[in-house]
């Protein structure tokens, strides 16, 4: 017995057992949507880095010794930020904020409080802390007091979207009076990235819209090209099965979804989608004079191979990502093959009983859309002859075009930038984008680096260490790559201002003796200088180094300058000598995982090249024919990164999954073709060859391409701007790559085969058509 009597008894069986397969899926299908309702999301852009990164586990080494948070900046604005009607209301807020416990203060005020004990917002008092703030530049370098502001910094302690949620929500419920009450403030401006994900995390349930879009789109196409609500019935019972399935699969093996999760169900809507239309496509051009049920165990058998290529290809298109070092991406890609390994069975069993059960029309029925394709598969071949070079020519500029627009032209071009500052995920129009670029400029900024130092049991308690670090925290904020340097002697040095004695540091070695004994007694009742040094054992500190650096090139020049100063003032400071320094922090480690998205790009597209490359060589036994398959998505690919240099769009963590995603994807089309023009080829001319691929398999092109553009521009409704350009640039992929199917495609294989159309009275039409 054949494979292929095996692959059409089992087709047989499946529809002969229609109603315990229908029965099976109907058991499965509850359970799968109540666990996929289940699922957590988490767009924290923490999410990027993978559990076990090496710089994630000293990030959080760090955390275990002085605690760890999120921070953030509530800038109250005014013309005069010390006037006594600002001061009672940050005072207001801060008494708000007092009793939760997820969020730390710290401002001018809660400074003048620990100083003068008693505080309350009285003209007397707050004239005082007037005098207080002018008094020293330690508090204006720290960013705490602007020109125009006044600065309420926040330490979040929260471990999941749900406690930041509730950290922040309590934020706004303590500012909520001082906006409907504001006085001299102009306005309360939030920056930081808490907001920044809390804003990702809401977007989900709102960009639910993504779905709501598609199944509209659904709807309509199958009416339209199908005219049968049996067979919208067929479609949307299948397609909510891969669906449910899948993502109940992502919630029963733990997994979060991320920013880029939306994908994840889309991408398998739109494959599984395109797989049903050419399946339904298949069975509808039914002869008059065949048997229903004879000619749908034909459509299946003939749709199989090309079916379970376009599905293996699209999952080896996203399996390939798991080359990422970036976490969601890596779970995405794996969650999508998973998905569509579950998308084959389904579509393979639950779809022809459907069809069966349902007894879904075929155009011996009703008339389905398309016809007018007919006529372009007559003509359309010769067409493309005649303008072979030129098809052939323009495809191949634009082509190197989209080539020189990514990776550049030596002397010429750089290449395209990756961003990586998470700030531009967020919607342009919001007022939290725009607070953080408006005021971001006049503050040290909003990224922090913090400089872990460790050293023998003790040392950090003593004088000529104190005096050391000092010195190493004044040359860190003396360099144009920090914003502002705050550490122990920063407290140290506020505790002398309190007592009379100045801001500076002291050059009496006794003073110092002094003040490291002040360090000494502090230590245990004050949580501010815990945050700087180790409470117990004395032997590790940190400085903590805010700057304005977002993307991963600016953090390289931070680290570099950070070491540039630390081996200068080791080498002139002996009591440091015995001390070892790393930079932590989760901002540098966002910006630099990030970057690995031109790896992510490369890497993944690679792979997922050379495996489809191999796996199809098997199924078509022609490497010319899968090199040649490759021409329309590789074109369309390139051409879309022209595209996005010429309107400004920028490589992200959503838009750098484009070359995987469209090549795995329209990869589809191209293999349907190839099986048909192949299938033909065995007997046939090249002329002949094309009109049978095209009639065989152009209509369900254009209906698949129509599903791809369509589905994935429903991300466009969304809010995050990343997975909108997403949407807007698969769509236009997915066209592009349908245009190079009918135009370069097919004039390629006319320059390579070196035939000519025949004669139109010698050309069998019926042979043609077959």
């Amino acid at each position: 017995m054949s494979d292929e009597d095996l692959v059409t008894r089992a087709l047989r069986w499946i529809v002969a057992r229609r109603l315990w397969i229908v029965a099976f899926y109907a058991l499965l299908l509850p359970p799968s949507a109540w666990l996929a309702a289940q699922v957590r999301q988490d767009n924290s852009t923490d999410r990027l880095i993978l559990p076990g990164d090496p710089d994630l586990l000293a990030l959080r080494a760090f955390e275990g010794v002085f605690g760890g948070g999120e921070y953030a900046l509530v800038l109250a604005e005014a013309e005069d930020p010390l006037a006594p009607g600002v001061i009672e209301r940050v005072d207001r807020i801060e008494r708000a904020l007092r009793d939760v416990p997820q969020v730390s203060v710290n401002s001018l005020v809660s400074v003048f409080r620990r100083a003068r004990a008693g505080f309350e917002p009285t003209p007397e008092q707050c004239a005082e802390l007037r005098r207080f703030a002018g008094g020293t530049d330690l508090l204006r370098r720290q960013g705490l007091v602007g020109e125009h502001h006044l600065a309420i910094a926040l330490t979040l302690t929260v471990k999941d979207p749900a406690d930041r949620r509730a950290a922040l929500d309590a934020v706004e419920r303590a500012l909520a009076p001082v906006r409907a009450d504001p006085g001299p403030i102009r306005d309360l401006a939030r920056l930081g990235q808490p907001w920044v994900n809390a804003w990702l995390d809401e977007t989900v349930s709102q960009d639910m819209r993504y779905f709501a879009v598609f199944a509209a789109f659904l709807v309509v196409l199958v009416l339209g090209l199908y005219r049968s609500l049996r067979t919208l019935l067929a479609f949307v019972a299948t397609l909510g099965t891969c669906v449910a399935v899948s993502v109940a699969y992502i919630v029963a093996t733990g997994g979060t979804l991320t920013i880029v999760s939306p994908m994840v169900p889309m991408s398998i809507l739109v494959t599984a989608t395109s797989s049903l239309v050419y399946l339904q496509s298949r069975f509808v051009e039914r002869p008059s004079d065949a048997p229903v049920d004879a000619h749908q165990l034909f459509a299946l058998r003939n749709k199989f191979v090309a079916v379970t290529a376009s599905i293996f290809a699209t999952a080896v298109g996203f399996a390939a990502l798991v080359v990422s070092n970036i976490r969601p991406i890596r779970e995405m890609g794996v969650w999508v093959a998973i998905g569509l390994a579950f998308t084959w069975v389904i579509v393979f069993t639950l779809f022809p009983a459907l069809q069966k059960l349902l007894r879904t029309p075929t155009r011996g029925e009703r008339r389905d859309a398309g016809a007018r394709l007919e006529r372009l598969a007559a003509d359309l071949p010769r067409w493309t002859f005649r303008w072979r070079w030129p098809l052939v020519g323009a495809a191949s500029v634009l082509t190197l075009a989209g080539a020189a627009a990514l990776f550049g032209i030596p002397g010429l071009l750089a290449p395209m930038p990756v961003h990586t500052d998470p700030v531009e995920y967020l919607d342009p129009s919001s007022s939290l984008y725009q607070d953080i670029r408006r005021l971001a400029p006049h503050t040290p900024g909003l990224s922090v680096t913090h400089v872990w130092l460790r050293g023998p049991l003790g040392a950090v308690a003593e004088p000529e260490v104190l005096t050391a670090l000092h010195r190493l925290q004044q040359a860190f904020e003396a360099d144009p790559e920090v914003g502002a340097a705050v550490g122990p002697t920063s407290i140290l040095r506020l505790v002398r201002y309190v007592a009379g004695a100045g801001d500076g540091w002291p050059d009496d070695p006794a003073a110092q003796e002094a003040l490291a004994a002040d360090l000494e007694a502090l230590l245990p009742a004050e949580p501010m200088l815990q945050h700087f040094v180790q409470p117990h054992a004395l032997a590790e500190a940190q400085i903590t180094v805010v700057s304005r650096a977002a993307e991963h090139e600016a953090f390289l020049r931070l680290d570099a300058a950070l070491h540039r100063h630390w081996d200068a003032v080791r080498a002139a400071e002996p009591a440091l000598a015995p001390f070892s320094m790393q930079l932590v922090g989760l901002a540098p480690l966002q910006a630099r995982v990030a970057q690995e998205l031109v790896p992510t790009l490369v890497e993944s597209f690679a792979l997922t090249v050379a495996i489809i490359f191999a796996a199809f060589l098997l199924v078509f036994r022609s490497g010319s024919a899968r090199l040649l398959a490759m021409i329309p998505s590789i074109f369309a690919i390139l051409v879309m990164f022209a595209v996005m240099r010429v309107t400004g769009m920028e490589l992200n963590v959503a838009t750098i999954l484009i070359a995987s995603t469209v090549l795995g994807t329209s990869e589809n089309d191209q293999i349907h073709f190839f099986y048909h023009f192949l299938e033909r080829r065995k007997d046939g001319t090249v002329e002949e060859s094309l009109r049978h691929a095209l009639l065989v398999a152009g209509r369900a092109i254009c209906f698949a391409t129509l599903i791809n553009a369509g589905g994935f521009l429903g991300f466009v409704a969304g809010q995050n701007p990343a997975v909108r350009e997403f949407g807007a640039l698969a769509a236009l992929a997915f066209t592009l790559s349908m245009l190079a199917d009918f135009s370069a495609l097919l004039a390629t294989l006319w320059i390579l085969s070196g035939e000519r159309p025949a004669k139109r009275e010698t050309l069998n039409p019926r042979r043609a058509q077959a």
